[in-house]
């Protein structure tokens, strides 16, 4: 839950910086804030059953891990050594193919059941295979602390992923799929444009994609 005090961030101090491994617990936890209410999560984990908050931050923390594992990018916003809002974004030509995804899949349903595993799965093939580009970056989790909400985070997370994207060769743009209608805003203000509407299990949500500027220049 959100602090009912204010807390402080000089936003100017806040900088992006690939996470480490010590910072996985604390990224999972953001994670976990950012998609409880969302309504595809709580389809595919059944927020209805008795364990939904277990079964959610499992398959999370699952996702970060993979995401490690396959040397993913792992992106934090940092003032000091304070994590202020995570993202993990999937490489181009390099996501979770199957024979690197077998290990992950296992683990989730252990812990997350099959049908929700499957759900999961599918879902990321659904979205994929949407995206206008042949070679692109994917935006598989975003998201600020609670506490630190609604003072430009989110923004200023946004700007680091252009900068990757930007600094790929091998990219064309990035992707992402939102079905809170303030996600949706929120990647539409940042330069995004929608490539479909795309309902799963009942919850619709908008595909929505960005093509790589040329304007940040190449290191």
């Amino acid at each position: 839950m959100p602090s009912s005090t204010p807390v402080s961030v000089d936003i100017h101090a806040v900088q992006a910086t690939y996470l480490q491994a010590d910072d996985l617990n604390v990224a999972a936890s953001i994670a976990y804030n950012a998609y409880h209410n969302d309504a595809l999560f709580e389809h595919i984990f059944q927020a209805e059953r008795e364990g939904y908050e277990s079964r959610l931050r499992q398959a999370i923390k699952q996702e970060l891990t993979a995401c490690w594992d396959a040397e993913q990018i792992l992106l934090g916003l940092f003032e000091g050594t304070r994590l202020l809002a995570v993202t993990c974004i999937t490489k181009p030509n390099q996501g979770f193919v199957p024979g690197r995804m077998w290990h992950w899949r296992l683990k989730m349903m252990l812990t997350a059941g099959l049908f929700s595993t499957r759900q999961f799965v599918e879902k990321e093939e659904r979205i994929r295979a949407l995206i206008p580009a042949e070679s692109f970056h994917m935006i598989s989790l975003i998201g600020v602390h609670p506490d630190y909400q609604h003072i430009g985070l989110g923004h200023v997370l946004m700007g680091a992923i252009d900068t990757i994207v930007a600094q790929s060769e091998e990219s064309q743009g990035v992707g992402v799929f939102a079905t809170v209608p303030a996600y949706r805003y929120f990647f539409e203000d940042g330069g995004y444009s929608k490539v479909t509407s795309l309902q799963i299990a009942g919850v619709e949500g908008d595909v929505l994609y960005k093509k790589r500027s040329s304007d940040i220049p190449l290191r």
